[in-house]
């Protein structure tokens, strides 16, 4: 099936060996599964058959959580610098150009706040697409950002995790943001602003041992991978063989390292009924 092939969000399909077949019109999922791009759209970006969620990215994410799609973004024009002068194969700075240019992002994650069924929240949603989500400093300062808007604000907090970790290339600046994102959310928990922590496919590295094991209530997509390091480096550090299904969300939730798994399409509706809850609102059908 050299017909089908990955692209960028994971819904665009390559036809050129069909001519007959317009571009981007299929999308076949890891488990053989083909859904019409336009119906995978409608069902929030999971495959109908077997319940595959689809990587998306933060424009997708807004789209579902805030009403009719309005919100304000905060912080949008922040960009990284290359304070070390990092230099591999490729300088730091065209690795950013490049990830700019194909992605029309400035970074690794965007923060908006707007309303979700009528009520405001602040959320922080990354991107896989840029620099494989990695945590650099402009990912923690767009968060301690978006942390202060909801401290000022008195509005709820949802951070979308979506990250290959931390960013090589700032190196000891990149670990930094453990510490400034985790301290930041201390302050909302002094405060007892609430604060949800959403793990998506995947969140891994630097991400997972800060903000996103940091929630006053930890949740998850289902199929999730959720870890520090590989399962290789575990499998060689332990001297164990891993379990069935280790660090998909599954297992998280089974080991009470989440509180619970919810899909995409009843993502906005879970998200609200907690903050309903712990506000003691009327809930919202």
């Amino acid at each position: 099936m050299a017909w089908f092939k990955r692209k960028e969000k994971g819904i665009q399909t390559s036809t050129e060996e069909k001519k007959d077949t317009p571009k981007g019109l299929w999308y076949k999922s890891p488990t053989g599964k083909i859904v019409d791009a336009e119906e995978l759209a409608n069902n929030f970006y999971v495959s109908p058959e077997d319940g595959y969620h689809v990587r998306v990215g933060s424009n997708e994410y807004f789209e579902i959580l805030f009403d009719d799609n309005t919100y304000t973004e905060l912080n949008e024009n922040l960009t990284s610098k290359d304070p070390l002068k990092f230099e591999d194969k490729k300088k730091y700075t065209d690795r950013l150009k490049e990830a700019k240019k194909k992605t029309n992002l400035k970074d690794a994650v965007r923060t908006a706040v707007g309303k979700s069924k009528g009520k405001d929240l602040v959320v922080a949603c990354m991107d896989f697409a840029f620099i494989g989500g990695s945590m650099g400093s402009v990912v923690g300062e767009k968060i301690a950002r978006a942390a202060d808007h909801s401290l000022k604000n008195n509005i709820p907090f949802l951070i979308i995790s979506k990250s290959g970790g931390a960013r090589m290339m700032e190196a000891a600046l990149s670990l930094m943001q453990l510490a400034k994102t985790s301290a930041k959310l201390a302050q909302l928990a002094e405060a007892k602003i609430p604060y949800i922590s959403l793990c998506t496919d995947p969140t891994t590295g630097g991400t997972t041992a800060s903000f996103a094991m940091l929630g006053d209530i930890n949740i998850s997509e289902p199929g999730a991978l959720i870890a520090f390091a590989g399962p290789r480096i575990v499998k060689d550090t332990t001297g164990k063989e891993l379990p069935d299904g280790f660090q998909t969300a599954e297992f998280v939730l089974d080991k009470g390292f989440l509180d619970f798994i919810t899909p995409r399409a009843e993502l906005k509706n879970k998200l609200n009924l907690y903050l309903d809850l712990i506000g003691n609102n009327k809930i919202r059908a």
